[in-house]
C-alpha cells in the first residue's frame, strides 16, 4: 500500500543549505548564553549578590520541596534571567500595553494592585482565622495592659472603583472590610474600617489614592489619620511624651508610583512609564524648638531614626506604637497622627509586612518585652483578609 502524498507546503519543512550552514552559529550562541548565565550566576553568587538558598537547607524542607521551590525563586534574579524579565517587561508594555501579573489598567491610566481583585480560596475561612489571630494578639497584649485598636484600610479597588474601567471587581467584597471590623467588634476588639472616611474625603476631592501607586495620596492620610486619631481619644489614652509637630511647608513632586515598579517598568524613559503621579510632600517642624532642632524634613524617615533610639535608650518612650504596612510608612500617615495628638508616635510598621510581619516581629523584640506601651494600633490592608493565612499568620 502506498503513502498519500503530502504536499511540501503541509508536511515537514526540508532542511536547506542555508538552514545546514546556520544551525552551528545558532548551537554556538546558545550555548555562549547557557555558559554566560552560568557564570553571571555563580560571580553572583561567590560576591554575595545572590543567595540561592535563602531558607538554608535542611531535610525536611527538602523532601517538602521546599528547598527547590526557594532554589528556582532565587535563580530568578540572577543577573541574566533578571535582565531578560526586566527587557520582557518593557517590551510587553510598549507594544501591547500588558503590566504583568500583578498590576491591573483600569481607565484613564489608573493603575490597580491585582491581589485586590483575586478571589481566594476558602475567603471565609481565612477571614475566621484573621480574626482568631487578631484575639490571639489582643490576650497577648493584654496581659501586659496594653489595649489594641484594628486599623483596616480599605482596596484602592473599592474606594477608587470609578476608575476601575474594564477590570472588574467581585461584588462579594461589598462587604468584606465592615463585615470583619464588625465580627471584631462582636469579639470585644477595638476596631475602624477606613471606608467611610476615605469614601467620603473621596467624594469632596476627587481622589483618596494616587494613580499609580498602591497607596493613598497624603491628604488621604491625613483624613485617616484624624480618624485613628479620634479613635485614640475615645479610648481615652493620653498619648506621651507631648511633642507639637506642626507643617513647614508642602509642595507638589514627581512620585514614581510603586505600581510602576512592581511591573517592571520603572527602567524605562519616564515618557515610556505609565503616567505618574504628581503628589503633595510635607515636610514638618518641632513647633518652638524648630530651630533648636531643625527642619524634620519627610517626617517618615526622621521619626523613623529618632523613635528607634528612644526604644531602646533612656529617653521617654512613646506609649503608642503603630504596627502595620507600607500604608504606615507613606504619605505621612504615622506623622499626621503626631499632628493630631501632639505626641511622639513609634511606627514599627514593614514595607511588606502584609497581615503578621510587623507584629510577628514586634512580639518578639525587646521594645515589646521590656518597654510595652499603653496602645498598639494594628494597621491591616483589606486585601490581605481574606487570602491563605497558613504563611501569614501570628507565631
Amino acid at each position: 500500500m502506498t503513502k498519500p502524498y503530502i504536499p511540501p507546503e503541509a508536511g515537514l519543512k526540508p532542511i536547506t543549505e542555508r538552514d545546514r550552514k546556520a544551525s552551528p552559529l545558532a548551537g554556538a550562541c546558545f550555548a555562549l548564553f547557557i555558559v554566560f548565565g552560568v557564570f553571571s550566576t555563580l560571580y553572583a553568587t561567590s560576591f554575595g549578590k545572590l543567595n540561592l538558598f535563602p531558607n538554608g537547607v535542611s531535610w525536611t524542607p527538602f523532601l517538602n520541596g521546599d528547598v527547590s521551590q526557594a532554589f528556582a525563586a532565587a535563580l530568578a534574579d540572577a543577573p541574566v534571567p533578571s535582565s531578560a524579565a526586566r527587557i520582557e517587561r518593557g517590551l510587553s508594555w510598549m507594544v501591547a500595553g500588558d503590566l504583568g501579573p500583578r498590576v491591573r489598567r483600569g481607565a484613564s491610566g489608573w493603575l490597580f494592585l491585582g491581589d485586590e481583585l483575586t478571589v481566594h480560596d476558602q475567603p471565609q475561612f481565612n477571614s475566621a482565622q484573621r480574626k482568631v489571630d487578631v484575639l490571639k494578639v489582643q490576650k497577648t497584649l493584654a496581659a501586659k495592659g496594653i489595649k489594641l485598636l484594628v486599623v483596616v484600610v480599605p482596596d484602592k479597588s473599592r474606594i477608587e472603583a470609578s476608575h476601575l474601567g474594564m477590570l472588574h471587581r467581585p461584588a462579594r467584597y461589598a462587604s468584606r472590610a465592615s463585615q470583619w471590623v464588625g465580627e471584631l467588634k462582636l469579639a470585644g476588639v477595638e476596631a475602624v474600617d477606613l471606608t467611610e472616611t476615605l469614601s467620603a474625603f473621596k467624594q469632596k476631592n476627587g481622589a483618596a489614592f494616587l494613580k499609580s501607586d498602591s497607596h493613598w495620596t497624603e491628604q488621604g492620610a491625613e483624613a485617616a489619620a484624624r480618624s485613628v486619631s479620634a479613635e485614640v481619644l475615645r479610648l481615652k489614652i493620653v498619648a506621651t511624651p507631648t511633642q507639637g509637630l506642626i507643617v513647614d511647608k508642602r509642595v507638589v513632586t514627581n512620585r514614581p508610583g510603586d505600581l510602576i515598579r512592581l511591573a517592571g517598568v520603572e527602567w524605562l524613559f519616564d515618557t515610556l512609564q505609565p503616567q505618574q503621579d504628581l503628589a503633595q510632600e510635607t515636610t514638618f517642624k518641632l513647633g518652638s524648638q524648630a530651630q533648636e532642632k531643625g527642619t524634620l524634613g519627610n517626617a517618615s524617615a526622621a521619626n523613623a531614626s529618632a523613635q528607634t533610639d528612644d526604644l531602646f535608650g533612656d529617653a521617654d518612650l512613646p506609649n503608642v506604637v503603630v504596627i502595620g504596612t507600607s500604608f504606615s510608612r507613606t504619605s505621612n500617615f504615622v506623622p499626621f497622627i503626631e499632628k493630631e495628638l501632639n505626641a511622639k508616635i513609634a511606627n514599627l510598621a514593614r514595607n511588606g509586612g502584609d497581615f503578621s510581619g510587623a507584629m510577628n516581629s514586634y512580639l518578639s523584640s525587646v521594645a515589646f518585652k521590656k518597654t510595652p506601651p499603653k496602645l498598639v494600633i494594628w494597621e491591616i490592608p483589606e486585601r490581605v483578609l481574606q487570602q491563605k493565612a497558613s504563611k501569614d499568620s501570628i507565631q
